[in-house]
């Protein structure tokens, strides 16, 4: 997989930085309009488009700075590494992945709210980081123990599923993030990538 993906061309603008340029911009806008939230089906709001523009608000400051700064520090490699194109299809494929899947949560549990974030296409890029550079060591803020790409991805995708099921801290979308995670993985199975290629 890594061979079909590596020495693809980057736009002059790298997309992983437009990405957080427009968020920023639309943050410092007051998220232009509730209508770019993605809203459930059942709400009277809900219209198509939502499930792109919504990964691009975000509900405070530091939502928004922990997302860019995920993206930055995750997706800005991955984009060099695949190319732009590939980093962008990936990208929005998380994005709506995540929101479908935040739909269908919404829609057995009957919750009405607007959902908002990048964070599903952010735990995809985590993902595509673990896949690419599995031995890579990170050192995080909040774990400030050195752990290999691999573990860091199952440890946190583990951790969003507790959360998911046992409803903690529920202002968070944590199927949403598990959406953005699944439906890379998808994408990454149809590009040629096996789980036995990282975990072995």
């Amino acid at each position: 997989m890594n061979q079909q993906l590596k020495l693809q061309p980057v736009t002059p603008l790298p997309i992983s930085i437009g990405i957080i340029i427009i968020c920023v911009i639309v943050f410092l806008l007051n998220n232009i309009s509730a209508q770019l939230a993605l809203w459930p089906l059942y709400s009277n709001y809900f219209q198509p488009w939502q499930l792109v523009s919504y990964g691009f608000l975000h509900g405070s400051f530091n939502h928004l700075f922990f997302n860019m700064f995920a993206l930055w520090m995750f997706g800005l490699p991955i984009e060099k590494t695949w190319g732009s194109r590939k980093f962008a299809e990936y990208y929005f494929i998380c994005i709506l992945g995540a929101g479908l899947v935040q739909l269908l949560v919404q829609y057995i549990s009957g919750d009405i709210y607007p959902t908002i974030g990048a964070s599903g296409a952010v735990f995809g890029l985590l993902l595509a980081y673990g896949v690419t550079w599995p031995n890579a060591k990170l050192f995080l803020i909040f774990f400030p123990v050195p752990i290999k790409a691999k573990w860091f991805v199952l440890i946190y995708g583990a951790a969003e599923l507790v959360f998911g099921v046992t409803g903690a801290m529920p202002q968070v979308a944590h199927y949403a993030h598990l959406g953005g995670l699944f439906f890379g993985a998808g994408l990454l199975w149809r590009w040629g990538w096996r789980p036995g290629m990282t975990w072995n």
